[in-house]
């Protein structure tokens, strides 16, 4: 199977800047899109930026401008770069990623999630 596994979450003040990094290993034939999303204590898991493999890229509007998504198809790794952080980006991230296994099949899998906190 895939299995992916973040880092790069922390305590940060307001203004400040994280990055994510997510990478993927196991069974990968194929490596298409991938993905953050994040969920607030109290609040549904919700959308923030996506990547296809050529490169192609989707934010959400509360965070359009402060990230940017990006990945190393070499390294089957995805970054996610946040400046000027606020207060509500507080949450825990969590990185997604959908593709083909080389057993065969598809696959669509979430990391365990990393902590993010901004606070003053």
């Amino acid at each position: 199977q895939v299995q992916l596994v973040e880092s790069g979450g922390g305590l940060v003040h307001p203004g400040g800047s994280l990055r994510l990094s997510c990478a993927a290993s196991g069974s990968i034939f194929s490596l298409n899109g991938m993905g953050w999303y994040r969920q607030a204590p109290g609040k549904q898991r919700e959308f923030v930026a996506t990547i296809t493999s050529g490169g192609s890229t989707n934010y959400a509007d509360s965070v359009k401008g402060r990230f940017t998504i990006s990945r190393d198809n070499a390294k089957n790794t995805v970054y996610l770069q946040m400046n000027s952080l606020k207060s509500e980006d507080t949450a825990v991230y969590y990185c997604n990623a959908e593709g083909r296994l080389r057993v065969g099949g598809r696959y669509d899998t979430w990391g365990q999630g990393t902590q993010v906190t901004v606070s003053a």
